[in-house]
């Protein structure tokens, strides 16, 4: 959906930096996975039992430890509902479907609905603010990052 101040090219490229975040963490990679947010973003998932970061070197460190933590995972992205606010910022929600194997042994799965603010920078839509709130009771007990 658009409205006056965005467009589907718009649209695509907020999609885009919701996927850029999930492949960064499938590809172990915190330096793509960062690429996704504001410099001074917030990422929040104490509803599911994790911790609430701000700023991208609080950021990079969680997403360099998540890298460690974990062997295997992936992160399934979908269902994206985007507003624009004006012509730079905007917000929207998208459900993420998660599950990882840990180094440890231990396993995880999160059903998520992330509530998301975007802005326009530098290199294009990021994300400025992730809140990620349970669908169904997440797994969590095992993650260790």
């Amino acid at each position: 959906m658009t409205n006056d101040f965005g467009n589907v090219a718009d649209e695509l490229d907020i999609i885009r930096a919701t996927h850029v975040y999930a492949l960064g963490l499938d590809r172990f990679d915190p330096q793509l996975t960062i690429r996704a947010f504001a410099e001074d973003a917030v990422w929040d998932a104490t509803p599911v039992g994790l911790t609430r970061y701000s700023g991208r070197e609080e950021l990079l460190d969680f997403f360099t430890r998540d890298a460690a933590a974990v062997d295997k995972q992936f992160h399934i992205i979908t269902n994206h509902f985007i507003t624009f606010d004006s012509a730079d910022t905007a917000h929207g929600t998208n459900y993420v479907y998660s599950e990882a194997e840990m180094a440890s042994g231990a396993t995880i799965k999160a059903i998520a609905l992330n509530e998301d603010t975007y802005t326009r920078g530098p290199q294009g839509w990021v994300i400025q603010s992730r809140y990620i709130t349970a669908l169904t009771t997440p797994d969590m007990a095992g993650f260790d990052a």
